[in-house]
């Protein structure tokens, strides 16, 4: 899944991941503007399902991706996952546009978004931030995407699709850290009550709150960025989701024991002290 999530911040293309009946497990919300629109309306996220349990369904490639349009004519393409010979999971990636001219793949979707309330021309501007791919670019991806299910099969790694809410929890903290989030926000994204989010957190930090995992994970993140880059401590707090300076010292300060400044200069003197 980070592997997954690598190729999405090199390309700019959504991967996912379905259960065998073709529902999303909500592992990757990084959808283009369009899509997130369609899916804030309850009629247009009941069709973006069933299309992914006919994505599912109708898969009849003889192997690799199969290439389609969703129900609003944008471009996708689903890989099935096996064990054996039955699918565990299926791989899919999307949200994008090919190299046909934009205009006419406007009216393509425009035509099958009749049922948009205040009329498919709300969508006009969202459609054209969508992204297009030569034939090439979308071969080189889905070619890296099938080595890396062929990977995931030789080493076994697949056991479940089925994610339990603590695994999801987890997994949306390390796709999502960097933004800005909250409790409301959270359990929204992952569809958990409050209190239950709550409980979770508390399981998973050993304790602590929702807030305290959030940014252990984002000192995680900074720390690498301070050893890994040159980019000041104002760059790495902005990266990591924190834009105040001030609060991003403090609470880097109250995780690790020492200031950014100090972590990143005793790291540079360790690696510089001659071995003896």
């Amino acid at each position: 899944m980070q592997l997954v999530t690598n190729l999405y911040v090199l390309t700019g293309i959504t991967a996912n991941i379905l259960d065998p009946q073709g529902v999303d497990i909500h592992l990757f919300k990084d959808h283009p503007p369009f899509c997130r629109a369609v899916n804030d309306l309850p009629e247009g996220h009941r069709r973006c399902v069933r299309c992914d349990m006919w994505k599912v369904k109708n898969y009849a490639a003889e192997k690799g991706f199969q290439f389609y349009r969703c129900h609003a004519g944008i471009c996708e393409a689903v890989m099935p996952l096996y064990d054996k010979q039955q699918p565990l999971a299926y791989l899919v990636f999307g949200c994008f546009l090919d190299d046909s001219p934009m205009e006419e793949q406007w009216e393509r979707t425009r035509a099958r978004m009749d049922w948009w309330p205040g009329g498919p021309e709300e969508l006009r501007e969202a459609f054209f931030h969508f992204r297009q791919y030569t034939p090439q670019q979308l071969r080189a991806y889905s070619e890296t995407l099938e080595a890396l299910s062929a990977y995931i099969r030789l080493k076994g790694m697949i056991l479940r699709t089925e994610q339990t809410d603590l695994r999801k929890l987890e997994l949306y903290l390390d796709q999502h850290y960097m933004e800005k989030l909250s409790l409301a926000s959270v359990a929204k994204e992952l569809h958990i009550g409050r209190t239950k989010l709550c409980g979770l957190a508390k399981e998973l930090s050993g304790g602590h709150t929702l807030s305290w995992l959030i940014a252990q994970r984002r000192i995680d993140a900074a720390k690498l960025l301070l050893l890994q880059s040159s980019s000041t401590v104002s760059a790495v707090a902005e990266a990591v989701g924190i834009s105040d300076y001030n609060y991003f010292s403090k609470i880097f300060r109250s995780v690790t024991g020492t200031t950014p400044s100090a972590f990143r200069k005793s790291a540079k003197n360790s690696r510089e002290r001659p071995e003896k």
